[in-house]
């Protein structure tokens, strides 16, 4: 792959956007290899945590590669947007290995996009996040006035996108758009710090949860009843066993790959 890296180390992956002369820009070959990187890895039994981040030190993901779609149509517009959100940002989000985000630098319109896909975020003291598309005159199309009204609540998304500005790492932590706020030298660590202590449960129960919790924000699901049913499904897997025996047995569950 030309534009990410993925390193696998003690069940976790690190797959790392590896366009630093664009600032790690989201083009369209780069989305394709985002896909199958986190498809691969999900697929991969040894991989219970995916980190997501940015090469060098001033971007995660500064925004898509504007040059890509100047010139497009309504229709090719919304095509790239459908298409996109299909292969990368749903796909992330309901991916059942757990993908952290760990932003280091700017997080700027796709790059915030992909960094809210992920199950949560950890952001380095110098990150800057914002959705600056309207300065385009276009909207976020990854999904991003859906992700951040859920996450900051409804009137900091309408703020934040209107103005198009940037907030800082600590603002983005008072807001819960992100978890932590640590040093660029720290963020790596940190997330994989995170990243061990996911890995020593179940890979199984965390898949299910993680369905279960974005079931409540999809039109249509109660996700009262999936998580009923998901809680059932868990009583009939080895992993069940293997963590009540251990509990009875007082001992440290040893849980299998996914």
């Amino acid at each position: 792959m030309e534009n990410i890296l993925i390193e696998k180390q003690d069940n976790i992956a690190v797959v790392t956007i590896n366009r630093p002369t664009k600032l790690n820009a989201l083009n369209k070959a780069t989305i394709q290899e985002l896909h199958e990187g986190f498809k691969q890895l999900n697929e991969d039994t040894a991989i219970k945590v995916i980190i997501v981040t940015g090469s060098g030190e001033k971007a995660f993901v500064a925004g898509a590669d504007i040059s890509e779609f100047a010139h497009f149509s309504v229709e090719e517009g919304g095509n790239l947007a459908a298409k996109g959100q299909e292969l990368l940002f749903d796909f992330v989000q309901n991916l059942s290995t757990p993908v952290i985000a760990a932003v280091n630098g700017f997080a700027l319109g796709g790059g915030l996009e992909l960094a809210m896909s992920c199950h949560f975020r950890v952001a380095s003291d110098n990150a800057k996040m914002g959705l600056p598309e309207v300065t385009l005159g276009v909207i976020p199309g990854y999904g991003g006035t859906q992700r951040l009204a859920q996450l900051v609540g409804k009137g900091r998304a309408m703020e934040m996108v209107m103005t198009a500005g940037m907030i800082d790492a600590q603002t983005a932590l008072n807001y819960g758009l992100v978890n932590h706020v640590v040093s660029q030298e720290e963020l790596l660590e940190f997330a994989k710090g995170i990243a061990t202590k996911i890995t020593r449960n179940s890979s199984i129960a965390i898949g299910k949860a993680i369905e279960a919790i974005n079931a409540n924000y999809k039109d249509g699901i109660n996700g009262f009843n999936v998580e009923i049913k998901n809680f059932g499904y868990c009583f009939g897997t080895e992993d069940f066993k293997e963590g009540t025996t251990a509990f009875l047995e007082k001992r440290k569950a040893n849980f299998p790959g996914k």
